[in-house]
């Protein structure tokens, strides 16, 4: 990581392949159904034509309410990111998740990772069990098990941040409560996360960063309607950014177009005005 940017990666354009699906394509390449299809609005997730081009949108901007070390979930985002330092350099990683159905999400505040387990056995919740009678107390480790291979039991509600069996549920909201990640993402992750790690679950629909002495906005669906109008909320960060880095020439037609199409890709909304 550098002081200087909060913008990383790039977005970029790939052809599809006979028999790919757009969920495929957002698997391979780090995303999660959400973003590959508000990045690409207009070709079908299940049957994308073959030889058309498909957005990547591989590039993220920072979350504002960030820790140094630890793991912060944005739930707007439906992405999680991990920050670390190895030898005086600090870095993060990403991935998407899966996060709580409506009237099941998760909680914003701080957690800690209480417990870790490989090959878990689920212990079905009673509150599940009475939405879902047909479903056993436990479910063993195996093919069967809703939390994979990998679980990170956090320290309040019975969240927790797992695997799955049901990798198309990543970039979508289909859990109780818990943060689902890509089988291949939770095994990476589990060998890095300790015991006591700091949680951080906020929800940030507009993201704004600096990077190339530019002002970035990435912008993805206030589905909770938390936001409002988000117009006073850009324009305050912007002047904060006047404060921090000088007077800054604002695109609002590309401002604009960011909140209107929310699909996630970073858009340069300003940039340092020339002396």
């Amino acid at each position: 990581m550098s002081s200087d940017t909060t913008l990383y990666g790039t977005a970029r354009h790939l052809k599809v392949n006979e028999g790919d699906t757009l969920l495929d394509i957002a698997r391979d390449m780090g995303l999660g159904y959400n973003q590959i299809t508000a990045a690409n609005p207009d070709i079908d997730p299940w049957v994308p034509p073959k030889g058309s081009l498909v957005l990547i949108p591989s590039a993220f901007v920072l979350p504002e309410d960030r820790i140094a070390s630890g793991i912060v979930v944005n739930l707007a985002e439906m992405r999680l990111y991990y920050f670390f330092s190895n030898g005086g350099h600090d870095y993060f990683i990403t991935a998407p998740i899966g996060i709580g159905a409506e009237g099941f999400l998760t909680k914003l505040g701080t957690y800690t990772v209480k417990s870790k387990t490989p090959n878990p056995t689920w212990v079905v919740p009673e509150s599940i069990r009475k939405l879902e009678p047909d479903l056993p107390a436990k479910v063993p480790p195996g093919p069967d098990n809703p939390l994979g291979d990998y679980v990170f039991r956090l320290s309040q509600m019975l969240y927790a941040i797992h695997g799955t069996n049901k990798p198309w549920g990543i970039g979508r909201r289909v859990s109780h409560g818990c943060m689902r990640m890509y089988p291949e993402d939770v095994a990476a992750l589990f060998p890095l996360v300790s015991v006591g790690t700091t949680v951080r679950v906020i929800y940030e629909p507009i993201k704004f960063g600096w990077g190339d002495g530019k002002c970035w906005i990435q912008v993805f669906d206030d589905f909770d309607d938390r936001l409002g109008n988000p117009l006073p909320t850009v324009m305050g960060e912007l002047s904060d950014y006047e404060k921090a880095k000088g007077a800054l020439d604002i695109d609002f037609k590309a401002l604009f177009r960011a909140l209107k199409e929310k699909n996630g890709v970073p858009a340069a909304v300003a940039r340092l005005r020339k002396s």
